[in-house]
C-alpha cells in the first residue's frame, strides 16, 4: 500500500453505517474488557475516519505513527475484526492428526517396540521415527516440543555405578573429602 492522502487510507466500503456500528460495538466492548490495547486501535481507526490526521492519532493514544498506519491497514483488509489480536496460527502442521496419534502410540510403546535397541527415547531417535515411518522431518530441537505438545516430558535417567558402595561413599565424603576440601563442608548428618 502506497502512501494516501489524509483520509484515504480506508476506502467507501469500509465507512458504511454498518461497518461504523461494528466498529463502535467493538470500541464498547474494548471499554467494557478494560482492553486498553484493542481500545487504542479502535480509536485511531475512528479518529482517522472522522478526519484526524495520523500524526495527531498517534500523539493522542501515545504510539508511534507507523502503529496508527499499520492498524489502518488492518482495519481496511479485515475490518472491524482486523483490529483484534490474537496468537498468530503458525505454520501448517506437517503430521496429519491420525499420523499424530500413531505416533504417541509408539512413543508410549516404547523405543525396543519401535525397533531400537536402546529402552530410552532420545530426541535424534524420534526424529528419525518421524523421518522413517511418515516422511516428515523435524530438527533436532524442535522433536522435543512437538513430544511437549503430545503430552510428554523430558526426563533425564540419574547417573549412579550400578556397582557402587553407599558405605564407601559416605566414607569418602565425611573423611577425605574434607582433608583435600580448601574451605570444610558445614556441619550435617551424612
Amino acid at each position: 500500500m502506497g502512501r494516501s492522502k489524509t483520509g484515504q487510507a480506508i476506502g467507501a466500503a469500509r465507512k458504511t453505517p454498518e461497518e461504523l456500528a461494528k466498529l463502535d460495538a467493538l470500541f464498547d466492548e474494548a471499554e467494557d474488557r478494560g482492553d486498553l490495547a484493542l481500545w487504542k486501535r479502535v480509536r485511531a481507526v475512528r479518529a482517522y475516519i472522522d478526519g484526524v490526521r495520523v500524526v495527531e492519532i498517534a500523539a493522542q493514544v501515545r504510539v508511534a505513527r507507523g502503529s496508527v498506519n499499520f492498524w489502518l491497514r488492518w482495519y481496511e483488509t479485515c475490518g472491524a475484526d482486523g483490529l483484534r489480536t490474537g496468537k498468530p496460527p503458525g505454520g501448517v502442521p506437517r503430521l496429519t492428526p491420525k499420523q499424530v496419534d500413531e505416533l504417541t502410540r509408539i512413543v508410549e510403546a516404547g523405543p525396543v517396540e519401535a525397533g531400537f535397541t536402546s529402552g530410552v527415547w532420545t530426541g535424534p531417535m524420534i526424529g528419525r521415527l518421524i523421518l522413517d515411518r511418515f516422511g516428515v522431518r523435524y530438527h533436532n530441537h524442535h522433536v522435543p516440543r512437538l513430544l511437549n505438545q503430545l503430552g510428554f516430558s523430558v526426563q533425564r535417567p540419574r547417573k549412579r555405578l550400578a556397582r557402587a558402595d553407599a558405605d564407601a561413599q559416605a566414607t569418602w565424603v565425611r573423611d577425605r573429602l574434607p582433608e583435600i576440601k580448601k574451605k570444610p563442608l558445614p556441619a550435617r548428618e551424612l
